[in-house]
């Protein structure tokens, strides 16, 4: 039995902004698969949002064991926890948990700063997401345990055209 190759983690730097937007792209287009071309056609994040957040230190990349980005996580740090919004990984890596290690990171992040919640939205019933982020420690929140930061980024979903009703908040504490 081989061990899995290596992979390490930094913040990402400039010269990663178009890898990071072409990694979210290839991402992006697994979605055809379950009947959401919406989202494999949507084009990927701004270049200006993720050279602003590269500056901010508020993206993680994953490299290979050649030292190519196979993967990210982009997140926003609030009062109490840190917003997940956005973990790609290629699929040409997918398998490696690469994509666990990742969130890892952030909480290993968000525990250093005593923030002891990790939150994101995601789709409910696409078996990378709601699912996948069940098995490493989620729990779906309910309406009710909504805050208004996290109702004011339901609205901004709806506003962009995205379908609330698939999709759903989920925890993981970090005690």
């Amino acid at each position: 039995m081989s061990a899995e190759p290596a992979v390490s983690f930094r913040f990402a730097v400039p010269p990663d902004a178009h890898t990071i937007r072409a990694i979210e792209f290839e991402a992006g287009l697994r979605f055809v698969g379950v009947g959401m071309a919406g989202i494999a056609d949507a084009p990927p994040m701004a270049l200006e949002l993720v050279e602003r957040k590269i500056d901010a230190r508020e993206i993680i990349v994953a490299l290979d064991e050649d030292g190519r980005c196979a993967g990210f996580v982009m997140f926003e740090p609030q009062p109490t926890r840190i917003y997940v919004q956005e973990l790609d990984v290629l699929t040409s890596h997918a398998g490696r948990r690469i994509g666990a290690a990742l969130l890892d990171e952030v909480a290993r992040l968000a525990r250093s700063r005593q923030l002891m919640q990790l939150v994101l939205s995601t789709y409910r019933e696409v078996p990378w997401n709601a699912p996948y982020y069940r098995r490493l420690g989620f729990r779906e929140l309910a309406v009710d345990e909504l805050d208004a930061a996290l109702l004011a980024r339901r609205d901004a979903h709806i506003a962009r055209g995205l379908d609330e009703s698939k999709r759903v908040f989920m925890l993981r504490e970090l005690a």
